[in-house]
């Protein structure tokens, strides 16, 4: 932790010092052109009548200059109107709240998204909303894999792998590898790593919906970053999109925070106990209504490994895999 705060200092001294010297280069610069203003008018005015006398007779010259300057002004026009518009849209992005847009994912574009996700969730709160959690959380390599292990606490809801919406998700997505057996052993081992850091005494909570996602949210502190899921496509290839909180309530963070936070405190979508295997269903106040248990193996499997135990009723096992 103090390795973080001592580089996020230097990365601001770093930043205020660059800035001063492009202030000093700027006034520099401005101090320089106007000192030679005299000096460049005279030159211009004792020669221009020798250079006009020069040229005033060649059609070929005249033509190109003429040439030259119609498509500098035709240049000229179109960046100040696709400046004008570029800085409409700005204003628009601006009041969504939108600070950042990623619409490719190559190897350079994962590497800004991964330390850009771990400086704005480092010591954070963090609510994360996604299918199996496995490629963002599990894998070393993933986005918000240290962002788990250095936040302040995470509220995570990923897809039930036993709904029909994780049978109908993995059958969509038109790619061989996915199957419904690999989405249920990635759910598998997202929760299995949770499990790791909710024993580490990490605060970690975790929640299992049983309909389609729609989006893949990330919430890190002042910042909300989000993908959709497109009905037959990996999510790895849309393009993210980045919300940043502001004082205007009409700014999409917002819109997403609230999202999550209806989602969150739906009672029909039950937590899952982190330290028991169960599935605990709210009701009303916020109190306890029933748990169930949900197996991370099959209850066949499970039976074989403990016969002598006792079993619960088949309506009860939510088995994964």
């Amino acid at each position: 932790m103090l390795t973080h705060r001592w580089r996020a200092d230097l990365q601001g001294y770093v930043k205020s010092a660059v800035l001063i010297l492009y202030h000093i280069g700027v006034v520099t610069l401005s101090g320089g052109i106007a000192l030679s203003l005299p000096s460049v008018a005279g030159f211009l005015a004792e020669n221009f009548m020798d250079y006009w006398e020069r040229i005033k007779n060649e059609e070929v010259l005249l033509i190109s200059i003429e040439i030259a300057v119609a498509l500098f002004l035709i240049l000229a026009f179109n960046y100040i109107g696709r400046s004008i518009r570029d800085r409409k849209i700005a204003t628009v992005a601006a009041g969504a709240g939108l600070a950042m847009f990623f619409p490719a994912r190559g190897r350079l574009t994962r590497k800004r998204i991964k330390k850009a996700k771990e400086r704005h969730g480092n010591l954070r709160s963090v609510m994360i909303i996604g299918a199996t959690g496995f490629r963002t959380l599990v894998e070393a390599e993933g986005d918000l894999h240290n962002v788990l292990r250095e936040c302040l606490e995470a509220k995570i809801m990923l897809l039930n792998p036993c709904s029909e919406a994780a049978l109908a998700r993995a059958r969509a997505i038109l790619h061989p590898e996915v199957t419904p057996l690999r989405l249920r052993e990635q759910i598998k081992e997202s929760i299995e790593f949770l499990k790791q850091l909710h024993a580490a005494h990490k605060n970690v909570k975790l929640k299992l919906f049983s309909d389609f996602p729609q989006v893949k949210l990330a919430i890190l502190g002042d910042y909300i970053w989000m993908q959709h899921y497109h009905a037959n496509l990996d999510i790895q290839s849309m393009p993210e999109y980045v919300f940043k909180h502001t004082q205007n309530n009409h700014g999409l963070y917002s819109f997403f925070y609230d999202y999550f936070v209806r989602r969150w405190e739906n009672s029909d979508i039950p937590e899952y106990d982190l330290g028991r295997d169960e599935l605990v269903y709210g009701g009303q106040n916020g109190s306890e209504a029933r748990r169930q248990k949900f197996w991370l193996v099959a209850p066949v499997a499970a039976a074989a490994q403990s016969p002598g135990k006792g079993r619960t009723a088949p309506q009860e096992k939510a088995p994964l895999s």
